[in-house]
């Protein structure tokens, strides 16, 4: 078998210097796991790194978004094209997350589940402002944080914020087409419906996408972006299903079935619904 040398210019002498362990702060990152069962079961390790990287990409998610939305507001859509594509990658790699979670077993899960209390994904202060970002906007939820004064104020500033859509929109209209007031001019924490005239510009764009062809570009990134939102949701509610089947969620919803609705919830309507129209 062959071996391989450690060569004579790798640094060694690290004292004092930055070190890979240093950069990335993995002390705090892998001293981070605490099983709370007692004794420690096995597969709560499990349970507890699933959910703290899924909290990464979305910190990373969040982080590209709130860029992409500066970018629209600048007008420079071309650069958000790469931002989206590199989100539509997390996606990818949080929906395939699931399937190692999928190896806890239900048997397996009881063994520590009445540690969490009332501990639960709900309260996922990242996902509800990523949520509000892409327009799911429900004022009631920001109840479930007002422990928290800090994640409560900024997630009430997402919540009365355009939209990552609405930025779209906004940029749409100050390029010249012609979006009603009462798209571009309104509360923004209040949930928006499909509107017919927002229909009209999209079926213009995809008219004509050669002469549109920035619009036409963000548009589809934009579908890409809600359909592995909800594809995540789906992997989500069958993940919940096949582990705890039909019981309440340790959060107090009703678990699979709360789950279940969220699949009908559509972020960009029109985007959607113009494809009849064309």
């Amino acid at each position: 078998m062959g071996r391989r040398e450690l060569e004579k210019g790798i640094h060694k002498d690290l004292a004092g210097e930055m070190t890979y362990g240093g950069y990335l702060q993995l002390d705090k990152i892998l001293d981070a796991q605490h099983p709370h069962s007692k004794p420690p079961h096995h597969d709560e390790m499990l349970f507890i790194i699933q959910h703290q990287v899924a909290e990464l990409w979305m910190k990373l998610m969040l982080h590209e978004l709130e860029a992409t939305i500066g970018f629209m507001q600048q007008d420079e859509l071309d650069r958000c094209f790469k931002i989206l594509s590199r989100v539509k990658h997390v996606q990818a790699q949080m929906f395939n997350q699931w399937a190692v979670l999928e190896t806890l077993t239900p048997s397996e899960y009881l063994q520590f589940r009445d540690t969490l209390g009332h501990a639960s994904g709900i309260q996922s202060h990242q996902f509800r402002k990523l949520e509000f970002l892409l327009g799911n906007k429900a004022k009631d939820y920001l109840s479930v944080y007002a422990h928290d004064q800090k994640v409560y104020q900024e997630l009430k500033r997402a919540l009365d914020s355009p939209s990552l859509y609405e930025e779209f929109l906004l940029l749409l209209h100050r390029q010249g087409f012609d979006l009603p007031e009462e798209v571009i001019d309104r509360d923004w924490s209040v949930p928006r419906e499909g509107h017919p005239r927002v229909i009209d510009v999209f079926k213009t764009i995809y008219s004509q996408p050669q002469k549109h062809w920035d619009a036409y570009d963000m548009a589809e990134k934009l579908v890409d972006l809600e359909e592995n939102f909800q594809l995540w949701r789906f992997r989500h509610v069958k993940t919940v299903e096949r582990i705890i089947g039909y019981r309440m969620g340790t959060g107090g919803s009703s678990g699979v079935d709360f789950l279940r609705k969220g699949l009908d919830q559509r972020l960009f309507p029109e985007l959607l619904d113009v494809r009849t129209e064309l």
